[in-house]
């Protein structure tokens, strides 16, 4: 397995809507174990293809505490089926927007279809932390990130102070 880079906002790349994967075969397989990889030693609960440079739709999430307590799931194509009406208040981060965090208000359960890392069709029904981490990463497939569901404000107070983060590593690098 591979550590990859994950791309940090704000970056064009994360705003582009990712393309639907034809089958699972063993290339897509070990994009899936690598980015479980770089998402347990990032650390983070979930990481999508595009925050590694992939436009394409495969997510990872894994909301175990600790190495016992891991679940992973590895969705290739996920795809909200339903969402529940009740709401829920989580504050989410974001390995491409690091050491920033808000709280998001997302429906509280949800059920998804999704091809697995054997070419199996699966459904899943989840909840709190698994629920939120899901819709978070199925956001990143659309070219969402969490930041777009704040107000305008809290928005660009947040790119901005990465924007400037960026310039002075680009400098530092120079």
């Amino acid at each position: 397995m591979a550590v990859l880079p994950i791309i940090t906002a704000p970056d064009k790349l994360l705003k582009l809507k990712s393309k639907p994967v034809e089958s699972v075969d063993s290339e897509i397989a070990k994009l899936m174990d690598d980015m479980l990889e770089t998402m347990y030693l990032a650390p983070g609960v979930g990481l999508a293809a595009p925050q590694i440079g992939v436009t394409k739709r495969i997510i990872v999430v894994d909301v175990g505490k600790t190495e016992e307590e891991r679940a992973p799931y590895r969705m290739v194509n996920p795809e909200l089926v339903w969402t529940s009406d009740e709401l829920s208040l989580y504050e989410e981060g974001c390995l491409s927007l690091p050491d920033h965090y808000a709280d998001v208000e997302r429906p509280e359960r949800i059920w998804v279809k999704y091809i697995d890392e054997t070419n199996t069709e699966q459904e899943l029904e989840a909840n709190g932390l698994l629920a939120t981490c899901i819709q978070h990463e199925i956001d990143h497939l659309e070219g969402v990130l969490f930041v777009d569901h704040l107000t305008s404000l809290k928005r660009n107070m947040i790119l901005r102070k990465l924007q400037k983060v960026k310039k002075m590593k680009a400098a530092a690098a120079e």
